[in-house]
């Protein structure tokens, strides 16, 4: 071993010698342009930074160490490099499912194969390569070996790749700036359509390619974070290139349409596949740890489940399936279009055990009910009765008063049908209930509302403030004083969000123990995720959390976003609960 490391210093060195003996000193313009070239590789990159609130910062480094964050910080700006699909077995079967996946990648390589060949005849050679597999990856789709979790499937994904921009001396790329949400989606998959973007270089056609950046918040002037777009070559978007692609459109075309592609994707930073309108009903795309959520909630046939804060109803559509559909899954969120996608996604997958409610969570327990039983209004009779009255009304309206036309009739008859809703409201009905009786559910999920400081990719987190975080703490209790009352002696609550955050996660389940003695930390299956955090934060203003104690670490999950699993931040907490005090 000493004698290879010896011979690989002399071959080095050899290397070197001939090398620095062929090379001749560069001129002063060869110079410059080989500066320009690393100007040009600095600029045409990702390798974004995470810009934290001050504050923020510094209470999480304390958390977590100050390398540690630093690792997850680095993590949250990229995807994970698979794609989690959790197979709709009432359906379907798993090995079904993997192989048509396989069969849309193949079709999928063949139609890029075709588009890169148009765009540029140089890559002919690679991309047959790809198409024929000497290339790609042996097996890019394959299931879960985690135990139980046999339904769930990976489909690899890559990168980050390093893009050719095509970047010439005094001729840069054409280029289009996309809002940070919509650079977030594309990270993941997506295209790029026109409401996300915000700003394109002169001149783009139809048919152009364009280098496409992200617009990211900066510092202000007055300490305050905005979008500043004022020049493609502003310097605020270095290393914040993810990708390049044809328009479908042209410039003018891009700012005069509402919706529709903007640019089609051809080369991506990270290449992950989309699963948009793909074996709908068959498949549902989930990260990992919110499967395992449903795992950890232990659902069984014939219990009553309620999910308290369910859309768009993932976790809700997995507990369903794991109780084969028989019993009852009762699913609230008190936005209307919420429940209405909770119920769209349970039609979708043909899970009958699922009734949806808009209810606020905080408004959970109705304890003038005797048993749990809820008010509610079918949508059904809803939308007969309105329609009847509508045609009524317009009967009425023909015979007598002023004039009023037809189109103006159809137009009252459908506000009737749909109802007034909310900003933004779809239309549709949905049903309405007034809270739950005590003690009237065998498990109860709350996976809360939080700061989803681990989502990823995330390209900005300075919008959360100590304060906002401190405040996200406190309705989180409020909630889980609800799920404590709903749930019987004897049964089970699972807690799950999607941060980072200590005071979300740790410190709720320290409130959890400390208020309900009636409550105890169960362990988990399966245990995927790491131990929690112990001990505890105090700040220079006098506010301090409590986390866990010693012994309690390992019956907690935590998922880190910079560890080996690839996930989201995430955290799950189960508590059994025992006899209630009187």
């Amino acid at each position: 071993m000493k004698g290879g490391r010896v011979l690989f210093k002399a071959i080095n060195r050899k290397q070197r010698r001939s090398f620095s003996s062929r090379i001749t000193p560069p001129s002063s313009s060869s110079s410059q342009v080989l500066l320009q070239m690393d100007q040009s590789k600095e600029r045409y990159c990702y390798n974004p930074t995470l810009h934290w609130n001050p504050q923020v910062e510094h209470y999480f480094t304390k958390a977590y160490g100050p390398e540690a964050f630093s690792r997850i910080s680095k993590a949250l700006t990229r995807p994970s490099c698979y794609s989690c699909i959790r197979v709709n077995t009432l359906k379907v079967t798993t090995e079904s499912v993997i192989e048509k996946i396989l069969e849309i990648q193949h079709e999928k390589k063949l139609q890029d194969a075709l588009k890169n060949l148009h765009t540029d005849a140089d890559k002919s050679v690679e991309v047959s390569e790809r198409v024929n597999g000497s290339t790609a990856e042996t097996s890019p789709v394959f299931k879960c070996q985690i135990p139980g979790l046999d339904y769930v499937v990976f489909v690899k994904g890559s990168g980050p790749h390093d893009i050719q921009y095509d970047y010439q001396q005094d001729r840069p790329p054409k280029e289009v700036i996309v809002s940070r949400k919509c650079a977030e989606a594309v990270l993941r998959g997506a295209q790029v359509y026109v409401p996300g973007i915000l700003a394109c270089s002169a001149h783009v056609e139809k048919g152009d390619k364009v280098a496409v950046s992200v617009g990211v918040e900066q510092p202000g002037r007055n300490g305050d974070w905005a979008t500043g777009i004022t020049h493609p070559q502003y310097i605020e978007r270095d290393g914040l290139y993810i990708g390049q692609g044809i328009t479908t459109l042209s410039r003018a075309g891009i700012f005069r349409d509402l919706s529709g592609l903007g640019v089609d994707m051809t080369d991506r930073v990270f290449r992950l596949a989309s699963f948009n309108d793909v074996l709908k009903g068959d498949i549902f795309l989930q990260n990992l740890p919110s499967i395992i959520t449903a795992h950890v909630l232990d659902p069984q046939q014939g219990e009553r489940i309620l999910d308290m804060c369910a859309a768009p109803g993932g976790k809700t559509t997995a507990i369903a399936s794991l109780m084969k559909d028989k019993g009852e899954v009762i699913a609230v969120d008190r936005s209307h279009n919420k429940v209405l996608e909770i119920h769209n996604l349970a039609a979708e997958l043909g899970l009958n055990s699922i009734t949806a409610y808009k209810l606020d969570a905080l408004k959970a327990v109705h304890k003038d009910k005797s048993n749990g039983t809820v008010t509610q209004c079918s949508s059904e009779d809803k939308v007969s009765q309105t329609s009847q009255q509508a045609e009524s009304a317009s009967d009425e309206e023909m015979k007598k008063g002023p004039y009023t036309s037809k189109a103006e009739l159809r137009k009252q008859i459908r506000r009737m049908k749909n109802g007034p809703g909310k900003n933004q409201s779809t239309g549709g009905r949905v049903n309405k209930c007034e809270g739950f009786s005590p003690n009237s559910f065998d498990r109860v999920l709350l996976d809360a509302p939080c700061s989803a400081l681990g989502l990823r990719p995330r390209l900005f987190a300075a919008e959360e403030t100590i304060e906002s975080l401190r405040r996200h703490g406190k309705y989180q209790q409020r909630m889980f004083d609800q799920a404590v009352q709903l749930v019987r002696p004897g049964g089970v609550i699972v807690y799950s969000t999607c941060t980072i955050n200590p005071g979300e996660n740790e410190a709720l389940v320290r409130y959890a123990l400390d208020t309900y003695k009636f409550l105890s930390l169960a362990p988990q299956h399966p245990k995927v995720g790491g131990p929690g955090l112990l001990g505890r934060y105090e700040s220079s203003d006098g506010y301090f959390e409590e986390w866990l104690k010693p012994g309690e670490e390992d019956l907690v999950q935590r998922f880190d976003p910079s560890g080996p699993h690839d996930t989201i931040g995430f955290f799950i907490a189960k508590f059994n609960v025992g006899p209630k005090e009187a």
